[in-house]
Order: C-alpha cells, then structure tokens, then sequence
C-alpha cells in the first residue's frame, strides 16, 4: 500500500535543503480533523533559514508542490496542510483488502525479532482476583500486538511459586491445615491458611521466625517442606487454568521464581566476581547510589535470597536462551522502583543488555470499601466476575428468545463471549497507567463505547454481507465511493497499521480499544445514510468490499485485544 507519509518526506526533501529525512518525518502532524487536511507540516522552525515570515515560506512551498497523491497542499497559519487524493487512496484500500483478505493491515514491522512478555504472574496458593486481571489482559494483548506486526513472541507466566510466603504457609498447613478441606476446594482454604498464619505472625514474632525457618528448608530441599510446596502449586495451577481457558489466554512458559532457584548460586557469586556486592548489617547488596537508587538487597542476612535476585536470575536466563529484542515485564506501577533498581543492577554489574529491560507499569484496582488484599481475605475473585458477566448476558439473550419467539443459536457460547469480551474490553478502553474503582455496574455495562456495541457491528455486517450474496471476486469500482461516510470509513482503514505500530511502541492497547469503537461507529452513520443493497450490481459490489474490508478489521482489532467476533448477536 502507498505510503503517502513518505511521499510527503520525498517531496519536502526535495524542496527544503535544510532539513533531513528523519527531521522532515518527526515534524508532520495528524491534524484533528481533516477540514485542516489528512497530513501537515509546520514550517516555523524554517524562519531563521528563508529569513521569512513562516506563513509565507508555507505559501510559497504550497504553490510548489504538484503530485497525484494529493488532491490540494494548503496553506494554514504557517502549516503545510497535505490532503490526500481520495481516489487513489480508495482503490489502495479495496486492493489491499482483495489481496489480503483477513490479513489487512498485517505488516512484518518486528522481522522475527524475539520478544518475551512476562504477564499475568499469579502467586500460587492464592486467589486469581479481579486484581490480576490488568497485567493478564493487558499482557496477553501486547502479545497478540507483537505477533501481528512480525515479533515472535515468547508468553511467561512467571508464577509466584516461590519466598517467604511459601514458609508461611507450610507452617500454616502443619498447624492447622486439613488435606482434604483443600483438595476439595484449593484456593479459599489455602487463602484462610494464609490469612491466619498472617495474623498470628503480626502477634507472635516465634511463629514468624518458624515460618522463615520452613522457608529456609525449602530453599535447602527438606523432602517435606519441597512436598508440600509442590502440591500447593499443582492444586493452585489446576484452578488458575480453568479461569486461563475462560479468558482465551495461553501462555508458552510457566517459569516461575522457583524456576531459578538453582540458577542464583552461579549468578551470586559472578556478581561477587565482578566487584558490585556489598556487605550492609550482614546482607548482601548492591549500592545504586550513583543512580540516585536505594541499594538492592540480593542475599538476606539469614543467607535466603528475595525476589529481585530471583529477578536478576530470571533476566540472565531469558537474555541468554531467547536472545530477546525486548524482555517486557506487564507488572503494577508500584514496583517501578523495584525495576529501576533491576536495570541499574545489571547495568552496575556489566551486563550490556540492560536496555532490553521494559516494564510497563499499570495502575492499581482497588474496591469501593477499600484497596484489594490477599493478607486480609479481601478479593474479588476474576472467576466470579466472569462468570457474573457471562449470566448477564445469558439474562439478556433469555429475554431476546422470548421476545422475538426464536431460539438463538450457541447461546452459551455466544453469552460467554460478548460477556467475557465486555470485561476485557472495558479494561483496556482507558490508559493503562490509571488507577481505577472497581464497579460491578460499570463493568458490566453493555451501553455506550463497549465491547458489545463493537461485536454487535461485526456481526450486523456478517449479515449484510450474507444477504448481499458477497463474492470478493465480484467486479467492483473504486471510483464509486464518495459520499463522506464512505470516505470516513476508508481514511479510518488506511489508518489501521499505525495504530497497531503505535500500541506496539507505547505498550498501550487502549488505542486499538478506542479505534475499533470510533471504526464501529463511522460504520454505523454509512449504515444508516446509505442504501448498500442498491440494484446497480458493481455499485453494491463495492460497497459490500468495503464492508468486507471493515469487518475483517473490527475481527483483527477485537482479536488484538483477546475478544472473540461472533458473527451472530
């Protein structure tokens, strides 16, 4: 498909001496809307160099430029304004969307190059609440971005399997743990565990050295203590899979913390070679103060180690057996400091593909009556949720049979999808940086920008598209759309691959969210303003490509997001 960016690059490049390629690339603007053209160019920093007033050196420039991919270049307040011939842009569209069916817009923008995403991470023995839900979805959509655009992509679930916790709770399940109270139901008995034994611990400062003396057994293979632990993890992943299989959500490790217990021996002592660990109140830690850092703790005073060795264990590991263009880290904005610290540890240790290191931080769910924790019992579970959206949804398709005396096909299917999908649409429509409540009405809201309203459109346009008797191979003519809504709708399509790149490089799906919304919705008003059905054949011919084209889009958006299309509703 053309290009018409670079073929605003080549033409300025030919006319303004001053300025680069690249230079020429960072200056152009979207404008907000395009009365003020598809594309613009402010020329103000070309003042000092024509010794002009910028208005002027942008009339002047505009008189010069003459090419077929634009209709007019304008000058506006010192802006070069590009509008681009529509024609041509109309017929880049439709061939694209001839030659690549379900595959518009795909681009190998990543070249095969190998990114690892790290996302989701639940803790074993505890409960998969609505507070995983942002580093699952999120995660698992960058994914899917990052294949789209030619990334091969490698998924971690790096499980909390492993700490302080687990010694915890080995204490707990000793004392006062039944085997088969949690083979029955794993997770809320395993949670009660874990609760008492917090409680108890705040209390009694002997059951907390007990505990930390479990967790240090484990660490040195005790046969019980390793027994225990391994069945706490088996009985919790059972669980977790089920709300996995629910979400759609696969990943191609489970690599957890204790993944690495053996290999922090190796990494603690080339630390120690390479001259970065220093001795502080009996720890082991690297000092981070010419980052303006707080020292790293890596080995306990009592000879255990934390998570942030386990980290540097984990960064090690991946750079050298995926060799990774970026290693992402999907975790919650209050352990930016914890991946600050990591980066610069690496950094101070020699290590030269430190910059690999993404985190990408989002806020933090909190209930109305208060924030989430896991040390009190106080959790939504996402299974609860999930299923409470999918029963609202059954509610409605109940209502619908009733109503139109017709029996829907797949309804449960159908009431899972658009009820899960509504859940992780409404989670990735916002920037993933802010913290939000978590409402059970909003959440669960089909009104307005949702899920729902953009699945509904896939699947009206599935209909059309079966009533009209659509044949990709039928003639059609591009020249023929040129009302405003059908215009509208094909600047939307061109625009789709920036998009994803944009998602891509910010690490923010949001944007593909926001943009299927506002495709849905260009859709609807040539819906409602156009005949598509009409008897010249060629005519509706091209207008059902269109549809075709929007439909395939609003599929791959939604799929982006890890929501499914259904093509009845």
């Amino acid at each position: 498909m053309i290009n018409f960016r670079e073929e605003i690059i080549k033409i300025l490049d030919e006319k303004i001496e001053s300025l680069e390629p690249k230079e020429i690339d960072k200056m152009i603007e979207v404008p907000p809307n395009y009365e003020l053209g598809d594309f613009a160019f402010p020329v103000f920093s070309l003042a000092k160099i024509y010794r002009k007033n910028p208005a002027l050196i942008a009339e002047e420039l505009a008189g010069e430029i003459n090419s077929k991919y634009f209709e007019k270049v304008e000058n506006k307040n010192a802006y070069l304004n590009f509008y681009i011939n529509k024609s041509i842009l109309t017929e880049e569209i439709l061939k694209e969307s001839v030659e690549k069916r379900e595959d518009f817009g795909k681009e190998n923008y990543g070249e095969n190059k190998n990114v690892v995403v790290e996302y989701s991470s639940t803790n074993i023995a505890k409960p998969f609440h609505i507070g995983h839900i942002r580093s699952t979805v999120i995660g698992d959509s960058l994914k899917r971005i990052y294949k789209f655009l030619g990334f091969n992509t490698i998924a971690i679930n790096h499980l909390g399997d492993y700490g302080t916790q687990f010694g915890m709770l080995i204490y707990a399940y000793k004392t006062w743990g039944s085997k088969e109270a949690i083979e029955k139901d794993p997770i809320n008995e395993l949670l009660k565990l874990y609760v008492k034994v917090n409680a108890v611990c705040e209390e009694d400062q002997e059951v907390k050295d007990e505990c930390r003396y479990w967790f240090k057994e484990l660490e040195n293979g005790n046969e019980e203590a390793v027994e225990i632990w391994k069945w706490f993890k088996e009985v919790s992943l059972k669980e977790f899979n089920r709300v996995y299989d629910m979400l759609d959500i696969q990943f191609d490790s489970y690599n957890g913390e204790s993944f690495y217990s053996d290999k922090m021996p190796a990494l603690i002592e080339e630390l120690r070679e390479r001259n970065v660990l220093e001795e502080s109140e009996g720890a082991e830690v690297i000092n981070l103060d010419e980052y303006n850092l707080p020292p790293a703790i890596v080995v306990k005073s009592d000879g255990t180690t934390i998570y942030f060795t386990r980290d540097l264990a984990a960064a090690k590991y991946r750079h050298e057996n995926y060799k990774p263009y970026k290693n992402i880290y999907v975790v919650g904005s209050q352990q930016s400091l914890h991946f600050k610290q990591l980066k610069a540890a690496l950094k101070k240790a020699g290590f030269d593909w430190y910059d690999e290191i993404i985190h990408v931080p989002f806020g933090m769910v909190s209930l109305e009556d208060g924030t989430l924790s896991t040390r009190r019992g106080k959790v939504v579970y996402l299974e609860d949720v999930l299923n409470k959206a999918t029963d609202k949804v059954r509610e409605i398709l109940n209502d619908r049979e009733k109503e139109q005396n017709q029996k829907i096909e797949n309804k449960e299917e159908l009431a899972q999808t658009v009820g899960i999908g509504a859940i992780k649409f409404q989670e990735l429509f916002n920037g993933r940086i802010k913290d939000y409540t978590f409402n059970w009405d909003k959440t669960l809201s089909f009104e307005g920008e949702t899920g729902p309203y953009v699945q509904y459109v896939h699947a009206r346009i599935c209909s059309l598209l079966k009533k009209g008797n659509f044949d990709i191979n039928n003639e059609i003519d591009a020249t023929l759309l040129t009302e405003e809504s059908e215009i509208n709708i094909i600047r939307s399509l061109y625009n789709f691959t920036n998009i994803v790149e944009d998602a891509c490089e910010k690490c923010e799906p949001y944007f593909i969210t926001r943009y299927t919304v506002e495709l849905a919705k260009n859709f609807n008003k040539f819906y409602n303003q156009t005949q598509i059905l009409v008897d010249d054949e060629k005519l509706k011919d091209t207008r059902l490509l269109l549809c075709y084209t929007v439909k395939n889009v609003i599929a791959t958006g939604l799929y982006l997001l890890g929501i499914k299309a259904p093509e009845k509703m």
